[in-house]
This record gives C-alpha cells, structure tokens and sequence, in this order.
C-alpha cells in the first residue's frame, strides 16, 4: 500500500501540473492514504464477522443513502450520487454499497456450507438484494459502479458453487441480450440519442456510441477515446519521463487525475511503466488469493472473492477504456486514481481483507 501511495501522489501531482485549478490534490492524496491506512488498520484489528452480523443493517443504510443523494445530493459530471460534506468533502453513497453488497452476498452463500445452489432458493434472492441499489445508482446515473454491482454478484455467485446449466443459461442470455442491444442500437441510433439527450444523458450516448459504432460517432464523442490511445501510444517502451507528457493536459484527455490517471503512466512511463503497475496489482492480488485458500470460514473466502471480483474489474475497465477495448465509464483505476471515497473504501477493503486472515489464525480451531 505504501508503494501504491507513493505512485498514486507522483501520478496524480503529474497530471494536475498543467491545471492550477487542481492544485493541492496531490497533497489531499496523501491525506486521503494517512486516514485509509488508519482505516485499514483498525479494520485488520476488527473481528470481519461483527461486520457479517451487522450486514443487513448496513445494506438499509446503504439504500436509504442512494435514495436520498436523489434529494440532498450534489450533481457532479451529470450524475447527482454525492453528497458533499462540510470543508467541501465529497461523500459517494455508491461506492460504500459495494462492500455492503459483498458483505451480505456473502452471508447468503455462507448458509448453503458449499452445496450447489439452487435458482430459486438462493440466485434469485441473492440478485434480488443485488438489483435494487443497481437500479438506483443507474438512474443517478452512474453506469460504472452499477456494473460493478452486477459483476461482483457473478463473480461471487461463480465461486459460490452455481450450478453449470445455470451458468450457460446466464451467459447465453447476457450474450443474447448485448447483441439485441448493440443491434437496436444501431438501427435507432438517433431516436435512442434523442431521448438520451431529453434525459439529460447524452454522455451515455457519447460513449456508447463511440465503442459500438466508432466509424460514425462525431470527433467530440470520441475525442477522450483518441486522445487517450494517441497518448498512452506516444509513450512507447520508456514513456517521454515524469511531467513530460505534453497530451495528459485536460483539454486532451478530461479528467487525467482521476478517471483517465492511466494515460499519465502510459505516456510519461510507457509500456514498462504500465506493466510494472499491472504487476503489483497481480502481486496484490495473488496475495489475497493465497489468503482465500487458507480461510476455514466459507464466508470469509466469499468476501476476499467478492473484493478480488471489484478490483480485477476496475482495474480491467480503467485500463481497457484508455485503450480502447472497453467502453468509456467513470470507473477509478484503484489505489492511484485521487478520489477521497473511492480510496478509502478500496483500503476498507483491504483492511477486511487482513482481518480475516488474522482471525482466521486466531479462532482456527487445531486437533491432533
């Protein structure tokens, strides 16, 4: 973590150099590791099943938070999902929900003790407690954390011992509904950028269209998609050296602290420097893995999967859209990206994470 914290500043302190607007985020990123580390820390040293018992509880608190950013919330990049707290603090309800979503994910598939699950006794309302905050966050909208939802709940329900025909039922209908959608989408290209539009969701179109249909999508819907790959593409092997990429100016690529932080290391640090990045997530996330093997708790390896799913997925998409093999979003690269939230709740994770490796040393039960 302390490796991700220096990257993170240096990247972030990079790409904020050509906005004065911004300054300063590289030291609100420092504070924002000081306080995830006293979080992660005080969650190792917490017993993770007091969270399990007390899931239920925080899922109620996560809905009722998504439905009242609606009233109270903030509007910021066209979707209304934050609140902003005093001294300018912004709070995403969106983010909490995805560990609530593990945390209660896992209580569930904990109770079947590994046997095969049943469609009706436990897909079903396991999806069922998964579709309601993704309905409410894609209607903020936030399209990048409602797929995040989704894919959390496969990945869990996969290592939860789902059955295979199910499996093939649900990837036969998931792959049948995208090619219905990519179809429709373009045969009724304007009507759906009409009413996208009327919605007050063009940017949904924009970069909808730019990946299904780039040949006839307009230079500014795919002007951070362009820019993005010409930069990471300048880079080359070595990248142009630190604070010299001259394309990670915002009026190039929009947002590259945040969102689009991975064009800073691709043009500044080239493909080395992007595959040194790619190889400490692996090293963190094999870690976590050897941790999951060693769980005796069922529930306990279903939350480190769940946390593995989210990570493997962010990071996927972050860097996929910067290339161009995945569909803009507004998903953070984890642990480098600056965000206040988004970061302490990825370093909340981890912290549940060593929780359930120190406690499952700590109540294993040893017999002869």
């Amino acid at each position: 973590m302390a490796v991700f914290m220096v990257l993170s500043t240096l990247f972030v302190r990079s790409a904020i150099a050509p906005t004065p607007k911004f300054t300063g985020y590289d030291i609100k990123t420092i504070l924002f590791f000081v306080i995830g580390f006293i979080v992660m820390f005080a969650m190792a040293y917490t017993d993770y099943r007091a969270l399990l018992k007390k899931s239920w509880y925080l899922y109620a608190i996560g809905v009722i938070l998504l439905v009242l950013v609606f009233v109270a919330g903030a509007k910021i990049n066209g979707a209304r999902g934050w609140f902003v707290l005093p001294g300018g603090i912004q709070f995403q309800p969106a983010e909490m929900v995805k560990i609530v979503i593990i945390l209660t994910t896992a209580c569930q598939l904990g109770k079947r003790f590994g046997a095969p699950l049943q469609f009706r006794k436990d897909v079903l309302p396991i999806a069922s407690q998964v579709l309601l905050p993704f309905l409410l966050v894609l209607i903020e909208p936030d399209l990048g954390n409602a797929i995040i939802y989704l894919v959390i709940l496969v990945g869990m329900l996969w290592i939860g011992n789902m059955k295979y025909r199910h499996v093939m039922i649900g990837m036969t209908v998931i792959v049948a509904l995208l090619i219905a959608v990519v179809a429709l989408f373009t045969a009724f290209n304007e009507p759906i950028k009409e009413y996208l539009t009327s919605h007050n969701k063009l940017h949904w179109y924009q970069r909808i269209n730019t990946f299904v249909d780039p040949g006839n999508a307009s230079k500014d819907d795919k002007h951070q998609s362009e820019y993005a790959r010409i930069a990471i593409g300048s880079g080359g092997m070595t990248g142009d050296g630190y604070m010299n990429g001259a394309l990670k100016n915002k009026k190039f690529v929009p947002y590259p602290y945040s969102d689009s932080i991975f064009v800073v290391v691709g043009e500044e640090f080239g493909f080395i420097g992007g595959s040194v990045l790619l190889l400490l997530y692996f090293l963190l996330i094999y870690r976590m893995i050897i941790i999951a093997l060693d769980c005796y708790d069922r529930r306990g390896a279903y939350i480190i999967v769940g946390i593995i799913t989210m990570f493997v997925f962010q990071i996927f998409q972050n860097v996929g859209m910067m290339i161009g093999l995945m569909p803009i979003t507004g998903i953070t690269l984890p642990f480098i990206s600056y965000g206040g939230t988004s970061l302490l709740l990825n370093m909340l994770s981890i912290g549940i994470v060593l929780s359930i490796k120190v406690h499952q040393e700590k109540y294993e039960v040893k017999t002869d």
